[in-house]
């Protein structure tokens, strides 16, 4: 049986903790609950950990979150020798926030390198300390001092982000919006999960069921700190937190 997990953080990447319900517990141990604050690994961006607390007083570590049977289903792995919980416990749910806004920022970031570098996108991974974006085929002229330059402005710019649903018929007939060149975003649920720069979107809007900052400027001050070449046809952006002069 599949789970559908209500997904909280959806819609507001700022909700810390909540209350949930048990609603099964895999063969390994991993937890499932009728909803959840967690995000789970998923589009290059690492899973949540944090902690759920039970009515009386019990603390399971979440080590990190994974999603199921299919990608409506979220699973809460807890840390190894964790205290076990039952279906129908009501527990707590608390991610490591922290952790959460360095990759939120992190995440935000890459989708301002990808209006930098308007190349199709290859690959990509968030860190909580260093990111990568991986192009096909961008102008060499694209220099870490040049796209660090441009990134900031846009970052400074505290320009507002948003998200936006449409259906699956509406990014049919606007296939630019997808911006990765091997991946598509999944359809067939009726409605896609966008994320919007700038006022209208005047930016960029783009297919990502990841977590974000709602200004640009939340973001803070970074720059790229290598390009790989990656292939004839490929260069990886690694985009690190801090100015380059004094990291």
């Amino acid at each position: 049986m599949t789970y559908n997990t209500k997904k909280l953080f959806q819609d507001d990447a700022y909700l810390t903790q909540a209350e949930a319900e048990v609603v099964a517990v895999t063969e390994t141990g991993g937890i499932i609950l009728d909803q959840t604050v967690f995000y789970a690994t998923s589009g290059g961006q690492p899973g949540d950990s944090g902690v759920l607390k039970c009515g009386d007083g019990t603390l399971i570590p979440i080590a990190t979150t994974v999603t199921g049977a299919d990608k409506s289903e979220i699973v809460h792995q807890p840390q190894e020798g964790a205290p076990f919980v039952t279906v129908g416990d009501k527990v707590t749910m608390e991610i490591d926030w922290q952790r959460r806004l360095k990759l939120m920022r992190m995440h935000t970031a890459c989708h301002i390198l990808s209006i930098v570098c308007p190349f199709p996108i290859t690959g990509a991974a968030v860190g909580e300390d260093e990111s990568r974006v991986d192009f096909a085929s961008p102008d060499a002229l694209y220099t870490k001092e040049l796209v660090t330059e441009k990134m900031m402005e846009l970052i400074n710019g505290n320009h507002p982000i948003r998200i936006n649903w449409i259906t699956d018929e509406e990014l049919l007939a606007n296939p630019g919006l997808v911006k990765s060149k091997n991946v598509r975003p999944p359809v067939g649920t009726g409605h896609i999960r966008l994320v919007e720069i700038g006022e209208n979107a005047s930016l960029d809007s783009q297919p990502c069921g990841g977590t974000h900052v709602s200004l640009t400027s939340e973001i803070g001050a970074l720059h790229i700190g290598k390009i790989e070449n990656k292939g004839k046809e490929n260069r990886r952006f690694r985009i690190r937190f801090g100015d380059a002069a004094t990291v």
